[in-house]
């Protein structure tokens, strides 16, 4: 099918931090923005923005079939993400269970609603955003394990949707400065030093940094690439992640 100019990407997690950045880096590309997530964001979305709980399966399901039949969307960044901060001892079945469901569950249902008009299209992108905690983090152990999981279905989509020219990549964020990560990580003057010291490029990232990588997997110049995780994290994954 021939390509349009106008791509239709729809954004999870898209009310504020990095979604919002997401949201707003590619409207400034001339994507229109579909995005979703449970509060609506404190200032206008730079496109049509949906309500919705991604916790929910049904709701989540009902909400896509509505998206589906209204739009032709050919491209999906799934950055809802969930994370706590337990222990192995600590962390309980229900956690894991809240966890996955919207770190795992939601990306697949997002991506099979969305499926049959990214075949149509010629052009379609899938964008996963996992984390570097997938390489291990203690007090993670449902978070990283929920970011793996969404790893391997980037390996495994990109080896079932190449044949339709569909790219499948993720996009590994380290730490980056958004009003969860510091409601998460409360942090000192002194310990933010510390943290910053370790990170090559001696800060912590900003949302639009994380917008900038895919923006990149997006667009025409990454059409030859699929299958693969980019940690974007300042270099602090350097000795942690494989070649």
């Amino acid at each position: 099918m021939k390509q349009t100019s106008r791509r239709i990407t729809l954004i999870t997690g898209a009310s504020r931090g990095i979604g919002l950045s997401i949201a707003t880096r590619l409207a400034a590309d001339g994507h229109h923005v579909i995005g979703l997530a449970r509060t609506a964001p404190d200032r206008a979305f730079p496109g049509t923005f949906i309500s919705v709980d991604l916790a929910d399966a049904q709701a989540t399901d009902a909400a896509l079939s509505e998206l589906a039949r209204a739009y032709e969307i050919d491209s999906v960044v799934n950055n809802a993400g969930l994370t706590t901060s337990s222990t192995l001892e600590e962390t309980s079945v229900a956690e894991l269970d809240r966890i996955l469901a919207i770190n795992v569950r939601a990306p697949l249902q997002c991506v099979q609603a969305c499926l049959p008009s990214m075949i149509r299209s010629g052009q379609g992108a899938i964008v996963n955003i996992a984390s570097r905690a997938a390489l291990g983090m203690p007090r993670r152990s449902a978070y990283s394990a929920a970011k793996s999981g969404l790893m391997g279905f980037t390996r495994t989509w990109a080896l079932e949707l190449g044949k339709h020219g569909i790219t499948v990549n993720t996009v590994s964020p380290g730490p980056v400065e958004t009003e969860l990560y510091r409601n998460n990580n409360p942090m000192t003057p002194e310990q933010r030093e510390q943290l910053e010291s370790r990170i090559p490029l001696r800060r912590l990232g900003q949302p639009e940094d994380i917008a900038g990588a895919i923006a990149f997997f997006l667009s025409a110049d990454s059409r030859f690439i699929t299958g693969q995780t980019l940690y974007a994290c300042g270099g602090l994954s350097i000795g942690a992640a494989p070649l």
